[in-house]
């Protein structure tokens, strides 16, 4: 069940690409901590990570957008700040009813799927508008 950083998923800006890296290391232990059935503490840090690395991966993009004056900036911003939303909820989830295989398999769905169609889609497009006007 573990997601795996592919090169496709890169975006030649090594702030960026290292941040997705990191994500996804996470993203990944808290996984198999779900799949082991490892106790709430253990999974519970891992959630608490991952919401705090999310919101500063997302700080450090939102202002890079700003220093290159990025057009998209806003609809940008508000697809953090909605994913922001989502992982909360799984946060509440995870609170409610601990570290369960569907709350792995709602993490993968919810929290992989869209930061993988976000990096090839969105941040893609925002690595290209830096390339071209740096």
């Amino acid at each position: 069940m573990a997601v795996e950083w592919t090169t496709d998923l890169a975006t030649g800006v090594d702030e960026i690409d290292g941040q997705h890296k990191e994500i996804f290391s996470r993203i990944n232990k808290l996984l198999e901590a779900s799949r082991q059935g490892k106790g709430r503490q253990a999974v519970a840090g891992t959630v608490d990570f991952l919401e705090d690395y999310v919101k500063t991966h997302f700080k450090a993009e939102e202002q890079l957008q700003k220093s290159v004056a990025y057009p998209e900036y806003t609809a940008h911003k508000a697809m953090h700040t909605k994913f922001l939303i989502d992982v909360a909820n799984l946060k509440k989830a995870f609170e409610e009813k601990g570290p369960t295989l569907s709350l792995a398999i709602e993490v993968n769905q919810v929290v992989v799927e869209w930061l993988i169609n976000h990096i090839k889609k969105v941040d893609k497009k925002l690595a290209e508008y830096i390339r071209e006007n740096s």
